[in-house]
Parts: C-alpha cells; sequence; structure tokens
C-alpha cells in the first residue's frame, strides 16, 4: 500500500501485505475482532503517512471493502445520533436490522463497492434554524450512503491527521472546542492584542470541487478511491420541495465525511499561516526581532470554518492579515464573510465558540488578565429553552419530570462552559430557572408560595424537589480550569509515550 510497502507476488500480481485486512474471509468478522483489526491498520496508515510526507496511498480502496472495515463503519452510524434520521429512501438503521439484517446488508454493500456498482443517491436536504433567523441547510445521505462515507473516514481520516497542522481543533479526534479556547487565552495573555474574528461564508455549500480533489491527489493516488469521494460530492441534494438538485460546488453538511473533506479543503488556510509561524515566528529570539523592527507577530487558531488570529502590534496589521486570508481561500471557492469579519481589540472583548474573551482587571487589584466567561448569546439560549419548557402550554406536564429535564440540560450545558468563569452565570441561570419552575407550579395548581414550598421544596428550605427527584441545575458542575495542552496533542494512532512523558508539552511563554 503506497511506496515502501512491503509486497509479494502471486499469480503475476502484485499485492500488499498490509492491504486488506480480511478481505476475502467467508465468514463475518465480529466486532471486536474487526476493531483490533481496523485499529492496527489505522496506525500503520497514520505511521506511513507521518514518517513520509510526501508519501502516495495506492490501495485503499480494497480497506474501504473490508468487512471489517464496514462492520465498525456500521456501528458508527447506528450508534450515532441521527440512525433514525431516513435519507431519500426513507430507511432508518432500524429498518436495515428488522428487515434484511445486518451481516446480509453488509455484505450487499460490499458486493456494490468491489463490483464497482455502487452509487451515491442524493442526499435529503433539511433546513435548520439557526439563532441568527437565518436557515442551514443540512444534507441527510441514506444509511447505505452513511456506511459507506464512514468506511471511507476510517481510512482516509490517519492519513490526513499526519499533515493536519495543531492550529486546528474542529471535527479532529481527540482534540475539542475547549482546546482552541485555551490556545487563545495563552497567546492573548502574551500581548497578542488584536484578534481579527473571521467567518467563512457557506463554507460547506462553496467548496470548489477540483481544488479539493486536487488536495486529496497530494495523499491519494488510488483512483476507485478519488471517484468514490468524487461521486459523494456530485450526488445532487433532494430539496424540501420536492426536486432533485445538482451539487457544482460544496460537501452537504451534515454527511460523515462532510467534515473531514472540509477539513482538507480548509488545511490550505492553515499551512499558509503555519509555513510563517515556523518560518519567522517559531522561537522568541525571531519574534522579539520581528517586534524591534516594528512587524507584527500572529497566529491562527481555527475551529471547522471560525477562526481567529491573534496579533501582536497594531490595528493596521490584523487589518491587513484580512486581505491575506482572503487571497489564500479564494482559490478553494471561499470568501470571507463580510457581517462576522472584523477586528477587535482583546479588552473590548469577542466571542468565539460561545465564550466571550476579553481582558479586563482583577477586582481589588490593579493588574489586568484574560477571562472567559459563556458569551451573552449562549446564556441567552439556554434561557429561552428554560422559558420554552415553563410556558402555559407545558403545565399537562409532571413536575418531577420538568425538574428533572431542565436539570439535565443545564448541568449539560454548564458542562460545556465549566472550564470558564462561570460560577456567576451559573448561579444566575439556576435563579432564573427556579423563578420559571415556581411560577410554574403556582399557575399549574392555583396555589400560593407557603403551598408550594410544602409540596415542592425540601423541609426547611426553598430548594426545589417532588417525589424523590431534587431539582439540581447548572451550578451543581464544578467550575475546573482547562489546562492548554500545547501544540502536540497525541491522535488515537500515536505511540502512546511513557509516564514520564505524559506531561503536556507546552511552548516557551510567548511574548
Amino acid at each position: 500500500m503506497g511506496k515502501g510497502g512491503s509486497e509479494r507476488k502471486q499469480e503475476g500480481t502484485v499485492v500488499s501485505e498490509d492491504a486488506p485486512v480480511n478481505t476475502d474471509a467467508a465468514g463475518w468478522p465480529s466486532f471486536a475482532r474487526s476493531y483490533l483489526a481496523v485499529r492496527r491498520m489505522q496506525t500503520k496508515l497514520h505511521c506511513w503517512a507521518a514518517t513520509d510526507s510526501g508519501r502516495r496511498f495506492d490501495d485503499l480502496y480494497n480497506l474501504v471493502c473490508d468487512p471489517a472495515f464496514l462492520t465498525i463503519a456500521w456501528e458508527r452510524v447506528a450508534g450515532n445520533k441521527g440512525a433514525r434520521t431516513p435519507g431519500v429512501d426513507r430507511a432508518t438503521v432500524a429498518h436495515v436490522t428488522s428487515g434484511m439484517g445486518v451481516e446480509a446488508f453488509l455484505r450487499q454493500v460490499r458486493d456494490e463497492l468491489k463490483s464497482r456498482t455502487f452509487q451515491p443517491v442524493p442526499v435529503r436536504q433539511v433546513m435548520i434554524p439557526k439563532a441568527s433567523g437565518k436557515l442551514r441547510k443540512l444534507g441527510i445521505p441514506t444509511v447505505t450512503d452513511r456506511v459507506v462515507q464512514a468506511a471511507l473516514k476510517l481510512v482516509l481520516e490517519p492519513i490526513f491527521e499526519a499533515d493536519f497542522q495543531s492550529c486546528s481543533y474542529g471535527f479532529r479526534p481527540n482534540r475539542r472546542a475547549h482546546d482552541a479556547i485555551a490556545e487563545i487565552h495563552h497567546f492573548t495573555s502574551k500581548r497578542y492584542e488584536w484578534v481579527l474574528e473571521a467567518d467563512i461564508e457557506a463554507c460547506f455549500d462553496m467548496i470548489d470541487h477540483t481544488a479539493l480533489m486536487d488536495r486529496l491527489r497530494v495523499r491519494v493516488s488510488d483512483k476507485r478511491v478519488l471517484a468514490l469521494v468524487k461521486a459523494f460530492l456530485k450526488a445532487g441534494v433532494l430539496t424540501t420541495v420536492g426536486t432533485t438538485e445538482g451539487t457544482v460546488t460544496g460537501t452537504p453538511q451534515g454527511g460523515i465525511l462532510s467534515p473531514l473533506l472540509a477539513n482538507i479543503a480548509l488545511s490550505v488556510l492553515d499551512d499558509h499561516f503555519a509555513r510563517q509561524w515556523q518560518d519567522t515566528m517559531a522561537n522568541e529570539q525571531q519574534r522579539q526581532k520581528r517586534r524591534r523592527h516594528g512587524q507584527p507577530n500572529y497566529r491562527l487558531i481555527r475551529y471547522a470554518d471560525d477562526f481567529v488570529i491573534v496579533v501582536t502590534g497594531e490595528r493596521r496589521h490584523a487589518e491587513q492579515l484580512r486581505g491575506q486570508v482572503a487571497g489564500v481561500l479564494a482559490p478553494m471557492g471561499l470568501r470571507l464573510s463580510l457581517d462576522k469579519t472584523r477586528v477587535v481589540h482583546i479588552d473590548d472583548g469577542f466571542d468565539f465558540l460561545g465564550f466571550n474573551i476579553r481582558r479586563m482587571r482583577k477586582r481589588g487589584s490593579h493588574k489586568s488578565f484574560v477571562y472567559t466567561l459563556p458569551s451573552t448569546k449562549a446564556i441567552a439560549s439556554i434561557k429561552a429553552r428554560v422559558k420554552a419548557m415553563t410556558y402555559r402550554n407545558t403545565l399537562h406536564r409532571d413536575p418531577g419530570y420538568l425538574m428533572d429535564y431542565l436539570g439535565r440540560v443545564l448541568r449539560g450545558w454548564a458542562n460545556y462552559f465549566r472550564h470558564a468563569v462561570a460560577k456567576r452565570a451559573f448561579n444566575a441561570i439556576d435563579s432564573y430557572t427556579w423563578e420559571r419552575i415556581t411560577s410554574w407550579l403556582r399557575k399549574k395548581h392555583r396555589i400560593g408560595w407557603p403551598e408550594l414550598r410544602r409540596r415542592y421544596c425540601l423541609p426547611g428550605t426553598w430548594r426545589l424537589a417532588h417525589d424523590g427527584i431534587r431539582f439540581k441545575g447548572a451550578a451543581s458542575v464544578p467550575v475546573i480550569r482547562y489546562r492548554y495542552r500545547g501544540y502536540h496533542i497525541p491522535t488515537p494512532w500515536t505511540h502512546q509515550p511513557s509516564q514520564e512523558d505524559q506531561q503536556p508539552h507546552v511552548e516557551s511563554p510567548v511574548r
């Protein structure tokens, strides 16, 4: 597989010893066996890609067709929240399981792939309302297409993860939004005071197919895999009005493969700024020299199609980067959103991934620090959800169910923001929720405060409880500092270091 792989001659053909995991097995492999085989092959792919940056892989299609990869792909599709959402054929995971059966279904998919008769069908378009009032287009593939996409992702992801830059955090294994926030906090605490806050307009819908395929060919030479990816890109969309439209650009948001393809496309931006960082700003001496000459230092932090560039120097330096970013994105068919792209100072603050990041003076001190807090939009969003659950049209619900449900919603929201300076916000939201629940209870039973306290509060307190269910809101989630993990976050296929080496690697302080 790829150049440098061990090969053996068989009946006049060249066969890679590492390529198929279980291609011609008579019996279908179990999940446990499949998991070990897939993880072993993924580790090999990642290692080969990481050790040879110029390596192109030429025998990947057999892995996509392999029973072990299809088994793991099915498990991921079946375990996804969208398992009950049908595509254009109206079939769900439950239909497959209760109908022809999982093994028969996967054998059929494999046969179609091996005979090269598999053809993706158009995705079903669903419109999802956004917080801004606009609608987001989601494309829902069929179960069959989802399984094949999942198998493709299992094969391609370890290869391209070896090339992705450390500044990218969205839709990547072992990385999360909190890592992006931690890196922003790290740099803005070190005199990176100006921020270019940017957003790519309709990113998933506008990616140029030719440019994307060119970036895929850098690592993949297997024409069968490239043709399969292109088939998914060109599959088309069944709109909400029942018409089928071709897809000239973009990758449908909602597909399993789409986030990986979007990251491959957007890596052109990561690579551009990573080269500049490594060439001219990689160490403290270089950064100090640039400052002495009046030149800015800057660092890109990206999460999917949202990104910021933190800058030392003056506002004009950040403004100049706007044109540079636009020039890098243009060949990929992408452009910046004029409404959501702006330059701000860290003292004024900005919102990113639900957090508000700003520098403020610490109470009781003359020193200023960079703080991360839940954004105003995030707080308004969770309050709106609480309000929706406590309207008059919900008075038929059981009080115990309401307390339990709202408690789980608030704790889930708080778990995302627990690494921010959020204790005050948690208490405020719990107070608001308490007022909404008590008002709801009084309307439901037409009772006064004394009766409400007797029936729905713990003895001697105003803490809500009913039928053994105690209301626990956001404040029950502890606020814990999130440690910046530096530039070297291991992938699932990275060799695990010894216990001494497991300390998080953090670059020297950036000034």
